[in-house]
């Protein structure tokens, strides 16, 4: 196979959603001035799919680096910051969205980034207003509904309203555990106990490993007064 065809090959596989398959076929391909970044750019991604976050901040740099590809690096821009807030780096997460922000790329889901590094510092009120921004570009955008239903919820602010936004990313994708978890809170909070149960019942099943997934079902099979505390999870 040739070095072209083994790029083409890798970026099939990846688009399959075969990311190891992506990597093994990248083995066969020679790197060189023409193709070295067209390589970093699908190794970055693949590694921060499978949560390889050493592996995928290594090439994801080069790609942000030495790229002239705008698309391109405003997607591994949006990499890098996911890669940094799985790994708890808030700031640098903030950093690469905000470099988005600054370059013009006010989409849904730079703001909701925004949004979600904001939470995650505890800066609430900044964090409600990029979902609202966000929210104002495609008011039925899941991710954006999930985010400001789930800070609504977790702050008792609006639980009503909290609640509307929840079920609405819900009925968007019903096998989103994390969906599914916020859905259950918002319930949790208003104090309808059996449908909390019923919805964070669901999301343990889809993501039974989910650490903050099983905080809220204990929490919520404890009832109210159970130690509740806001949760900075992955809610984007």
């Amino acid at each position: 196979m040739s070095t072209d065809d083994a790029v083409r090959e890798a970026a099939r596989l990846y688009s399959a959603r075969d990311w190891a398959g992506s990597i093994d076929a990248l083995r066969n391909a020679e790197s060189t001035d023409a193709n070295h970044l067209d390589i970093a750019y699908l190794l970055g991604l693949c590694h921060a799919r499978l949560a390889q976050w050493d592996e995928s901040l290594l090439y994801l740099e080069q790609v942000v680096t030495a790229g002239s590809d705008l698309m391109r690096i405003y997607q591994c821009r949006l990499a890098l910051a996911y890669v940094y807030a799985m790994t708890g780096r808030y700031k640098l997460a903030e950093y690469e969205v905000g470099r988005l922000l600054q370059a013009g790329f006010e989409s849904v889901q730079v703001l909701s980034f925004i949004a979600y590094t904001s939470w995650a510092q505890g800066r609430v009120d900044e964090a409600v207003r990029y979902y609202d921004r966000a929210l104002g570009i495609d008011p039925e955008n899941a991710t954006a509904l999930n985010g400001m239903g789930y800070i609504l919820a977790c702050i008792g602010k609006e639980t009503a309203r909290a609640l509307t936004f929840c079920r609405k990313a819900v009925d968007k994708n019903p096998e989103n555990p994390a969906y599914l978890d916020s859905l259950a809170w918002a319930y949790h909070k208003l104090g309808y106990a059996q449908a909390a149960q019923d919805y964070v019942e669901r999301a343990l099943a889809l993501a039974p490993d989910e650490a903050e997934i099983r905080d809220h079902a204990k929490m919520i099979q404890d009832g109210p007064g159970g130690g509740l505390q806001p949760s900075y999870g992955d809610r984007t």
